[in-house]
């Protein structure tokens, strides 16, 4: 699978997109081939403005909320200049990176979205800001670039130190074989260490469960050994072929491993627990499951992983 290089990088004003763009340049290999673009929308004029404008006694007001919009202007471009600056630094050509100042047309989230349909491989964003994307993972603006750009991967920064160790968690579905495709593609002979990670869920975790206060209760579903060695053997098959997909794409033999985690009570609780216990920085995982309810938005664990593992940088695929 070979990928475009080009990336979609937001920048919303705050120090905390700094580091966004710091992690672009300590993370992502770079190369002649690589096109950054650091992309902002300008949110910032008032509806008062926009108002007071058709009124023809409200000239000094006019006159001041024009400066002040003009002050902000400035200063985003001044972040926008010092995010290249950064960039450049790290040994990215300046041809190689543009700088998009962005009028809102449609709102911040549409226009995110009609600008990532331009060819791009992924979108790079933190989890919070101090601009439009303020309270990123919970904000209006974040949900809907997860709901709705499905068509690339996006990539949430979080705050862990950057290392070239990767949480790969894995399942048999389509978007999961993507996931490792993308990942080969972009990170691939550049030194990376992979660890390819799947959680079996215990049966207790698959039985009916009743909200209601008088539900009867149910025993624990006990999973036999037969039975969770038939699983095992399904997931050596499924890690196996990752692995040699991660090979022909240059990751090195011994900076790949492998492990398999039986019983498990919810498989993105132990995908973050992996994260945590193995010093990894970056989780990635497909954007949706094998089953309908885990299409559902971005996918059931993928969702939970975003959520549940806010320190990490997490690429949803």
């Amino acid at each position: 699978m070979t990928i475009p290089k080009k990336l979609l990088v937001l920048v919303d004003g705050s120090e905390r997109s700094i580091q966004t763009v710091s992690y672009v340049k300590d993370f992502i290999p770079i190369d002649k081939n690589m096109r950054i673009v650091l992309f902002h929308v300008f949110d910032g004029r008032p509806e008062e403005l926009r108002e007071l404008e058709q009124t023809p006694n409200c000239i000094n007001a006019v006159s001041q909320l024009q400066n002040q919009e003009a002050e902000q202007k400035a200063a985003i471009w001044w972040y926008l200049e010092r995010a290249k600056e950064v960039l450049t630094k790290g040994g990215i050509p300046k041809q190689s990176i543009e700088i998009k100042f962005h009028l809102r047309e449609n709102g911040v989230a549409r226009d995110i979205i009609n600008e990532a349909k331009n060819d791009y491989s992924a979108v790079i964003m933190r989890r919070r800001g101090l601009g439009a994307l303020k309270g990123i993972i919970l904000g209006s603006v974040a949900v809907k670039l997860l709901q709705t750009i499905t068509f690339i991967p996006i990539i949430i920064v979080g705050q862990v130190p950057t290392n070239k160790k990767i949480l790969l968690a894995v399942d048999a579905s389509p978007s999961s074989r993507r996931a490792v495709e993308f990942i080969g593609s972009l990170l691939g002979c550049h030194g990376y260490e992979a660890c390819i990670f799947h959680a079996i869920i215990g049966l207790g975790s698959m039985a009916f469960k009743f909200p209601e206060v008088n539900a009867p209760e149910f025993p624990e579903v006990e999973m036999p050994d037969n039975c969770i060695e038939a699983f095992k053997l399904k997931t050596v098959r499924l890690l196996q072929a990752t692995k040699d997909t991660l090979l022909s794409s240059g990751f090195e033999s011994g900076k790949i491993s492998e492990k398999i985690i039986t019983g498990a009570h919810s498989r993105s609780l132990e995908i973050v627990k992996e994260a945590e216990e193995g010093g990894y920085s970056t989780i990635v995982v497909g954007r949706r499951g094998l089953s309908r309810v885990e299409a559902f938005f971005m996918g059931r664990v993928g969702h939970k992983v975003v959520y549940g593992g806010d320190k990490f940088t997490v690429w949803v695929v």
